[in-house]
């Protein structure tokens, strides 16, 4: 089954083409991290009129790319949630037309399903039950993958996402926007332990996390260097920080994957792409004897292939919509 899926929840348009799932014909993809950068973060009223802009044509593009005909699709599948409600609802209304003028089933994918469902794509042999951190700017959670629609969530931030937590610090660091990439690189550079960071404990729950006092301790050492006229190892804090997040990510999941009798662990999300985090993952695993599904880097990050791969079974399940499907800004996994 071919499916056209959308992906506009914050500040990438895309548009791909997959098969039943597992394989992509094409993945067209709008970045608009240039529009945002001035700023140093997504303005939504910039990020909902670009993606008005490109999405049309981007489709068109897909299809082309894909070498397919549109009377060749069986379905249209698009993320609605969460996201930049305005993003969001970009992407919705384009694939209801799209939809209703090819004649074909609207299927709704909730945007942490299709995160996790990259790695479907990425490790055609991987079926659910599995554990799974899914990881980005906006979400952190551990989930019980029992079935392909069928999801618990077991542990999450209590208050910002581990990918917030990399953005907020490199602006501090004076590094540009995203700030994943540019920590990752400039931690490569620095020693891991130049700073002592926290890794704080959130709540009753073993498998919750937080990362607000971590950010907010990288902010004052930056500030105070600045205020006292000392050096700061932006370097060695950048590595510093990775270490602190990969503890505290790691740290959790294994804990879960034990506990719990887990044998297979997969991680997603744009945070996923850090290379500290993938590699303490790939050490524990190995360690622990656990099968670890990581997806690669043009993966981790938003993408349509991924909805298109996660929409296949959420249509399998009978999970289709009407044109009055909405968007929304936050709903649970």
């Amino acid at each position: 089954m071919l499916i056209l899926s959308v992906e506009s929840t914050c500040d990438e348009t895309a548009v791909a083409v997959t098969e039943n799932g597992r394989r992509v014909l094409t993945d067209q993809i709008f970045s608009q991290a240039d529009l945002h950068a001035v700023y140093g973060g997504v303005v939504p009223e910039i990020a909902s009129r670009s993606h008005v802009e490109v999405i049309s044509r981007l489709a068109d593009r897909a299809v082309e790319a894909a070498g397919i005909r549109k009377s060749e699709l069986g379905a249209v599948a698009v993320s609605y949630a969460p996201g930049l409600i305005g993003a969001v609802l970009v992407g919705v209304n384009f694939a209801k037309c799209a939809a209703m003028g090819l004649g074909v089933p609207l299927v709704p994918v909730h945007h942490i399903r299709g995160h996790i469902a990259a790695n479907y794509l990425a490790f055609p042999e991987l079926e659910p039950p599995f554990l799974c951190l899914a990881i980005s700017g906006g979400n952190t959670m551990l989930v019980d993958v029992r079935d392909y629609t069928d999801m618990r969530v077991l542990g999450r931030t209590r208050d910002d996402a581990a990918g917030e937590c990399f953005d907020k610090s490199a602006r501090v660091l004076g590094l540009p926007y995203p700030g994943g990439a540019p920590i990752d690189a400039l931690a490569k550079t620095g020693r891991d332990d130049a700073y002592v960071l926290p890794r704080p404990v959130a709540g009753d729950n073993p498998y919750d996390m937080s990362f607000s006092g971590l950010k907010t301790a990288v902010i004052n050492l930056a500030h105070h260097a600045e205020q006292t006229g000392q050096a700061l190892d932006r370097a060695g804090l950048a590595a510093s920080l990775c270490r602190a997040v990969s503890d505290i990510l790691v740290t959790r999941t294994m804990a879960a994957a034990a506990e719990l009798g887990y044998e297979r662990l997969a991680v997603a999300g744009g945070v996923a792409a850090n290379s500290r985090i993938r590699a303490d993952f790939r050490a524990a695993a190995a360690a622990s004897g656990l099968a670890l599904y990581i997806p690669p880097l043009k993966l981790c990050g938003d993408n349509a292939a991924m909805i298109g791969a996660q929409g296949y079974y959420e249509y399998l399940a009978g999970h289709t919509a009407g044109s009055d499907l909405n968007a929304y800004a936050t709903m649970e996994l």
